[in-house]
């Protein structure tokens, strides 16, 4: 496997993305419908928030600003799409239409610097490897809330906690 850390390729990055997003599409699957809006605290991220935002900052912000074009982030509210299939069909969506554009890119693109929505400059590869971390950041927050709701949800790479604990050696 290529190492899409220590050099751009285009095809590594997006191989990751895709295995990344199926595991995050994973925990999605596990959201009742019935608290797709659902939240502990007034005014906190609902699940279909937490996906909506992932999906909307992924194709309107980082892809744009991989392309030198500024954000156009445009929230993450239920007018983007509402109730939990139109909620997983707009997640779906936006990655394809992110990874089309990425797919795009070549590696002198991935050398070059763009601007972030926060303003500061950094090279168009290790913006995109910061697009991988917020949605794992905000994958956990739907972990926490599934935990929540009482919800199963799938072990992150095959095995639980708990498997892992029961197949290591004592220290």
């Amino acid at each position: 496997m290529t190492d899409i850390s220590a050099a751009p390729d285009v095809r590594a990055f997006i191989d990751w993305a895709n295995s990344v997003r199926a595991r995050t599409r994973a925990v999605a699957e596990r959201v009742p419908p019935d608290r797709i809006e659902w939240t502990p605290i007034p005014g906190r991220f609902t699940p279909g928030d937490v996906l909506r935002h992932i999906a909307a900052t992924e194709r309107w912000m980082w892809a744009e600003n991989a392309c030198l074009r500024p954000s156009r982030y445009p929230g993450h509210g239920p007018e983007l799409a509402e109730g939990k299939d139109a909620v997983l069909a707009y997640l779906d969506d936006m990655h394809a239409q992110t990874l089309e554009i990425l797919g795009e890119l070549t590696a002198d693109d991935l050398r070059r610097r763009c601007r972030t929505v926060g303003g500061a400059e950094i090279t168009v590869w290790k913006w995109l490897r910061l697009m991988i971390e917020h949605e794992v950041h905000h994958r956990g927050q739907l972990y926490e809330i599934l935990g929540l709701l009482g919800v199963p949800v799938p072990p992150l790479y095959g095995l639980t906690e708990a498997q892992v604990r029961a197949r290591s050696e004592p220290a």
